[in-house]
């Protein structure tokens, strides 16, 4: 196509005044630049788009803000959940060469006369039972102290006095003077499954209000096993991260209800944490509210699952030979306690308690410590091949025992 001398001259003139156009309008671009942050700002903001996902050669539309259970259990319980901060004072004991007359002869009135005093400080975690003030949290938390420090999560901040502990299961109730409360929902750990999700809240290492999540691992899990022989708890497993300042805190389920007392961590293992149940935390805690103290039922021996290992341990040990397969053997009964004045004797194995057939240690505690003090137990045993039916009254369970 040819064109003439005056279509190129057309032509040519409106490159340039397209060109000039281009140009002018890169400068007012530019010029108004910096006014697009705050018609940004204050233009109304779009919702964000869904995000498509595809599971199993599905595609969903996923909202990124929408709020899962694990947030809404979290929002649930949240506000209830509390800081607790406290102190006491530890003695520090003289080395024995301070106490040799020579040391005090050189040095006087400058020599230590006495133990020192340390102030050690810890913080954990609990939860608000009531909207008057009662919470819950663990014994080793708020040891030692008659009165700690609480912190909610708005902020606010009271001196909480300690109303009573108990060791053996590590549960204490500490009271705030305060009124309409936020307070959190009882669950049940009876019928806990592995797998199940698990949610904790706490305060780890000075993190205020964290949140972990997990499934629980196992449920039944005995003192022995967790590494704590002293005390009388069976475990909840979970591997919802505890850390130190957990402790006392609360474990929950899906539905945001409390399941357990977060309160122990293996140091020689990782991704394992343990709560008390909540049952065993609630009775506890209605004690100590109405007594300040908790009376154990008490048996007074030491015992063993059958396993093996342990039926040829005793064999080369002590000469002990044991038939039986499955049971729980008394390892040493204690002097004037009840299993001794009912006849109980080392060596005993113990087959059911009020019927119900014994396989481990774990059991016959639980089943004394879900009896109440003075009444009798049924205890049929196998000794020296024999089975024989003995009855034990309980009693209660020895203060000096619970240091």
């Amino acid at each position: 196509m040819s064109l003439s001398v005056k279509q190129l001259t057309l032509y040519f003139t409106l490159l340039a005044i397209g060109g000039g156009a281009g140009v002018l309008a890169s400068r007012h671009l530019q010029a108004e630049s910096r006014f697009i942050p705050t018609y940004q700002a204050t233009a109304p903001m779009l919702p964000p788009l869904p995000i498509e996902r595809n599971w199993g050669g599905k595609t969903a539309n996923v909202d990124p803000n929408s709020v899962n259970f694990i947030a809404e259990a979290v929002q649930k319980v949240g506000p209830a959940v509390v800081r607790i901060d406290a102190s006491r004072k530890v003695e520090i004991p003289i080395p024995e060469a301070f106490r040799n007359p020579m040391f005090r002869r050189f040095f006087g009135n400058d020599s230590p006369i006495g133990p020192e005093e340390r102030l050690e400080r810890g913080t954990g975690s609990g939860f608000l039972l009531s909207s008057d003030g009662s919470l819950i949290t663990n014994a080793h938390v708020v040891d030692g102290s008659k009165t700690v420090q609480v912190t909610l999560k708005d902020g606010r901040t009271f001196e909480g006095r300690v109303v009573g502990t108990d060791p053996l299961t590590d549960v204490a109730v500490v009271k705030i003077n305060a009124t309409n409360l936020p307070t959190v929902s009882l669950g049940s750990s009876q019928n806990l499954i592995p797998g199940q999700w698990a949610i904790a809240i706490g305060n780890p290492l000075g993190l205020d209000n964290t949140v972990t999540v997990g499934i629980i691992s196992a449920t039944g899990r005995s003192s022995s096993q967790v590494g704590v022989p002293d005390k009388r708890v069976n475990f909840i497993q979970t591997d919802a991260a505890i850390n130190p300042g957990n402790s006392g805190g609360p474990l929950l389920n899906a539905a945001g209800e409390i399941i357990g007392i977060n309160t122990a961590i293996r140091a020689d293992a990782q991704g394992l944490g343990f709560a008390i149940p909540i049952e065993t935390a609630q009775r506890v805690a209605n004690q100590l509210l109405a007594k300040g103290e908790v009376q154990h039922p008490f048996l007074g021996i030491q015992m063993a699952g059958l396993t093996p290992a342990l039926k040829e341990q005793l064999l080369q040990e002590s000469n002990l030979t044991i038939t039986q397969e499955r049971g729980v053997l008394v390892m040493r009964v204690f002097d004037n306690s009840p299993a001794d004045q009912a006849g109980l004797r080392r060596g005993d194995i113990i087959q059911k308690i009020n019927g119900v057939a014994i396989k481990e240690a774990s059991k016959v505690q639980e089943l004394v410590e879900a009896s109440a003090i003075g009444s009798i137990l049924e205890l049929e045993v196998t000794r020296n091949g024999q089975t024989q039916n003995i009855q034990v009254r309980l009693g209660t369970f020895p203060a000096e025992r619970m240091g």
